[in-house]
């Protein structure tokens, strides 16, 4: 492992400026994710600075809805009475991912920002583009049986690891950042990039900028599930998931909010099978089409065609058991 320096500021906003004047450094919370990648050798920043005690660790009502600070532990915020009983598809989603000692580790803040589990990209003996960028893919023609069918590139085709994010995506979350230049909010579903021709940058966040807080609206009318299909029952991560939001009267679907994971390089927003949904009726064959329409785009690889079958099951599963 490279060696390091470690800082531990007094407060986010010297943690900012330190990390925003040094292109070396990178920020350290729960770790769970950096840590591994510091003994593989994936990342060697030359200084970490630690964040643990500086942001809020509080999940406060707001609005309608709830403002859970960057520092909440993901098993904390599975337990809160106000998550479970409003937001279940969140409670579940913490719920699927990682083991109980992990998700006593991981936090609100970082989880999001989590980096793809590639089987390539964590080998650093092979090329990879997000890992190094220009020196190619090695997932395109090899194990793919993980990687995406929605919005990858002829660079990358890794897909995003985190079950919360799904959710977050799902029910319209934003994300308060503070940077060098201030604060600023950014909608969840804006959060996470697609590839490109730069699949090295997951996120629109800009070097130094430090997730404060992730905002939650009221909860919309309607029930709300996520579900995860894996290759074991737990410590795996999804084949394909699926957060969903259904609101029906009269056998009508008055809305729907719909986000799956395990399939794309970010929380995948279904927004063309929402709007198939909306004013129709709440039938298998309704949920059939949504599925369809959101997957007509999808481009499967040797070795992961089975994910658009295996998705649009589990989204009629959901549907149907939320209508």
């Amino acid at each position: 492992m490279k060696p390091f320096s470690y800082d531990a500021p007094a407060d986010a906003a010297t943690a900012v400026r330190t990390v925003a004047a040094d292109p070396s450094a990178v920020f350290l919370a729960g770790g769970t994710n950096l840590l591994d990648h510091l003994k593989l050798g994936i990342t060697r920043p030359a200084r970490l600075v630690d964040v643990t005690n500086l942001t809020s660790t509080e999940i406060t009502e707001h609005d309608g809805g709830l403002s859970i600070g960057a520092g909440v532990p993901n098993s904390d915020l599975a337990a809160d009475p106000r998550v479970r009983s409003r937001y279940p598809a969140l409670a579940e989603s913490l719920l699927a991912g990682a083991s109980g000692p992990l998700r006593n580790m991981a936090t609100t803040g970082g989880n999001p920002l989590q980096r793809t589990r590639c089987v390539y990209f964590q080998d650093v003996t092979t090329p990879c583009n997000k890992r190094t960028p220009g020196s190619g893919c090695s997932a395109i023609g090899g194990y793919t049986r993980y990687h995406a069918i929605l919005g990858a590139s002829e660079h990358c085709v890794a897909t995003h690891p985190s079950d919360l994010a799904v959710a977050l995506a799902a029910l319209d979350a934003s994300v308060r950042v503070l940077g060098p230049h201030g604060e600023r909010t950014i909608p969840f579903t804006e959060l996470h990039r697609l590839p490109g021709d730069t699949p090295q940058r997951d996120t629109v966040l800009e070097h130094g900028e430090l997730i404060t807080a992730i905002d939650l609206p009221a909860p919309p009318a309607g029930r709300q599930r996520y579900r995860k299909v894996r290759d074991r029952a737990s410590y795996a991560f999804a084949l394909v998931s699926v957060a969903a939001l259904l609101d029906v009267a009269n056998e009508t679907v008055r809305d729907a909010r719909i986000a799956f994971g395990g399939v794309a390089h970010k929380p995948w927003r279904a927004w063309q099978a929402e709007d198939v949904l909306r004013g129709a009726p709440a039938t298998d064959a309704t949920f059939r089409a949504a599925a369809g329409a959101e997957l007509a785009q999808a481009r499967p690889l040797p070795g992961n065609e089975f994910k658009v079958p295996l998705l649009t099951r589990t989204l009629v599963s959901v549907l149907r058991e939320l209508s």
